[in-house]
């Protein structure tokens, strides 16, 4: 299985770095987490295209998660292709409705089919998937898909906290927010010293911190240091473009 950071930034996106989205990619099945504004013409560069995209997994409804969805729709109605499949937590359905609504020339064009799932077990693209629920301003869920060398967890936007480190333990990959330096006061999304007290103790091959803030711009040494004094695995800063395997 091949992980693409499409987008690792967040709400307010630096020039390197568009709102956030993640294509997997197991032989010829496809899924994209997450549809953040930019992340189209991110896909649009990788070999799979948005023609070879038709299933987008949501972790949440925040507008820098979906804000390409209608697009990516559009772009492969326009393209030929007749489908695509939204699944996402509680609130996807309405949101979709919402934004068909506003947008009601694509109705029809496209057969868009939307799905809910919540903290269990499910099957998207061809993908195998454990849900759990985060910590967030929205309901929202973090996804762990089995792989062949190894699990991936995909934190989404969330508090770094016990049950989803110990829900992503053993994970080959895990994915996690974090979003400020611990300068900032924040809730609804990490810091390095409470994401390092949370991971502390358990056991990931990789962790990826993404969905990054202009805030965190020059302080990444810093950042990785914070969580160092907490937790002592291989923790890395993801960027726009990077392809690992698990």
């Amino acid at each position: 299985m091949h992980l693409t950071f499409l987008g690792t930034g967040s709400a307010m996106p630096l020039p390197d770095r568009v709102q956030t989205g993640l294509l997997l990619e197991r032989g010829d099945r496809r899924l994209l987490v997450d549809c953040g504004a930019g992340v189209l013409h991110r896909l649009a560069r990788t070999d799979a295209g948005y023609e070879g995209v038709s299933t987008v997994l949501l972790t949440h409804r925040h507008l820098d998660h979906v804000s390409d969805l209608l697009a990516l729709a559009k772009a492969r109605w326009l393209a030929g292709e007749t489908a695509l499949e939204v699944v996402g937590p509680h609130g996807t359905k309405a949101l979709v409705d919402d934004l068909l609504a506003a947008f009601d020339y694509l109705d029809g064009r496209i057969d868009l089919r939307v799905r809910e799932v919540g903290a269990h077990e499910f099957s998207v693209a061809g993908f195998e998937v454990r849900a759990h629920e985060t910590r967030h301003s929205v309901d929202g869920l973090a996804y762990r898909f089995t792989g062949d060398a190894g699990d991936l967890t995909i934190g989404g936007d969330t508090e770094a906290f016990e049950g989803l480190a110990a829900f992503a333990d053993g994970s080959a990959l895990f994915v996690h927010d974090c979003s400020f330096p611990d300068d900032v006061d924040v809730s609804n999304h990490p810091t390095p010293s409470r994401l390092g007290d949370a991971l502390a103790g358990h056991d990931y091959g990789r962790v990826y911190l993404t969905h990054l803030y202009p805030h965190t711009e020059g302080r990444h040494d810093d950042m990785l240091a914070s969580i160092a004094e907490r937790f002592d695995g291989d923790v890395r800063f993801a960027r726009d473009g990077l392809r690992v395997e698990c």
